[in-house]
């Protein structure tokens, strides 16, 4: 276990310069391209994997990092390039972590690697949770699985919403109701494999930013997966389910849930993303009030601005130090008593939020237009306050923790 620390070390320093530089060199100068046309920037993802930034081993070594710091690193330098490209190459991320948190050793070994490809053929994967009429509330899902014990296999059905890479995965990891009469206590976690019949692409989602980012609905129609496909195997749910029904009988505590384990262990990462977000559009600000000069001085000499500069500025090393504390916690095996990778989030999507319409502000008329990129950033940022659990949702589990 590492010890909590606000320095990088060399090994950390050198990949954080190696992502900016191809943050700044590769994503940035394709970035409105992709954010107009809408579609998954296949060629920057390859580009990514050529250079080994898009693979397993990379994020395995993030993931890694006995320091817990591998990965909102690399979240923020990423997102710093450009949000809709890096979702595109960190989408997969998510699945993966469904798996890692969720499936057995042999699981991981053949799954994830399928979910990214190589070089020369790269893949992505999809995380599978939201529903039209069960997003926030997890309970109310109606995808089902039923295991065919004579052949089996787990048979799928229902309809999954705001899917990242939802349709053009190669792999999906779905999460689908096992025991309705458990809520969500009653869920568990699917792959799907590639080319599975019954698995389609839905409506694809055109929205307001992350645009480069593939988002869809994923329908499934009589899905037959291998009953070696269940994450974790059937014994371990079996045990699992048994719990949740004696914990439901004598009011006890709570049993973990497949999708949650997954948000839980992803939510200060979604936080670096929105730090590296907020960081990218501050920047731009702080330049053009340097250099814009109204009245014969740099705008930057007046405290209306330099005060919003200073705010913005102090906001987001304040996310950066919870996102970083919430990553080593998680690292070092903490648990979050105070609900700290919740409060990461919270605190960091609201303020890219705030820093990007802050920005626009600031460039005036300039920052309206697509010519500048604050425009497009203050886009991107209204999705950290709704993903991986809606800002309201954060605040709700803050408070039951603190309620303990």
């Amino acid at each position: 276990m590492g010890e909590f620390t606000l320095d990088l070390n060399e090994d950390q320093k050198q990949v954080r310069d190696w992502l900016h530089g191809f943050a700044a060199d590769v994503m940035r100068p394709a970035a409105a391209e992709w954010d107009e046309r809408e579609e998954t920037p296949w060629p920057i993802i390859q580009e990514a994997a050529k250079l080994g930034i898009y693979s397993l081993d990379f994020y395995a070594q993030q993931f890694f990092d006995p320091t817990g710091l591998g990965i909102p690193m690399a979240m923020e330098e990423l997102f710093w390039g450009d949000a809709g490209i890096a979702l595109s190459i960190v989408g997969t991320g998510l699945a993966a972590v469904g798996v890692l948190a969720n499936g057995t050793e042999e699981q991981i070994g053949t799954w994830v690697p399928q979910m990214y490809g190589d070089a020369n053929d790269v893949k992505v994967a999809a995380f599978c949770s939201s529903e039209p009429d069960a997003g926030s509330d997890v309970a109310s899902m109606r995808t089902r699985a039923v295991y065919d014990e004579a052949k089996d296999e787990w048979v799928l059905n229902g309809t999954k919403t705001w899917a990242t890479n939802g349709g053009i995965a190669n792999v999906h990891v779905v999460v689908a109701v096992v025991d309705a009469e458990l809520g969500s206590k009653g869920h568990a976690s699917f792959i799907v494999p590639p080319n599975t019949p019954g698995l389609s692409q839905g409506q694809k989602f055109q929205k307001h930013g992350i645009r480069a980012s593939h988002t869809a609905e994923v329908v499934l129609e009589d899905v037959r997966i291998p009953g070696s496909c269940l994450l974790g195997g059937k014994d371990k749910l079996d045990e699992r389910l048994a719990r949740a029904r004696e914990k439901a009988k004598s009011g006890g505590e709570r049993v973990k849930n497949a999708a949650m384990a997954t948000f839980e262990a992803s939510r200060p990462a979604v936080g670096a993303m929105a730090v590296g977000t907020a960081r990218a559009a501050y920047e731009v600000a702080l330049d053009y009030a340097k250099t814009r000069v109204q009245f014969g001085r740099p705008i930057i000499e007046n405290q209306g601005v330099a005060f919003q500069l200073a705010d913005m500025a102090t906001q987001i090393d304040a996310a950066r130090l919870l996102v970083w504390r919430a990553s080593w916690m998680a690292t070092a095996g903490k648990p979050f008593t105070a609900a700290e990778g919740s409060m990461s989030k919270l605190y960091a999507s609201e303020v890219a939020k705030k820093v990007t319409a802050q920005a626009i502000q600031i460039l005036g008329g300039n920052g309206y237009t697509r010519e500048y990129a604050v425009e497009r950033m203050h886009r991107d940022a209204a999705i950290y306050t709704i993903f991986e659990g809606t800002s309201e949702i954060q605040r709700m589990v803050i408070s039951r923790a603190l309620a303990k």
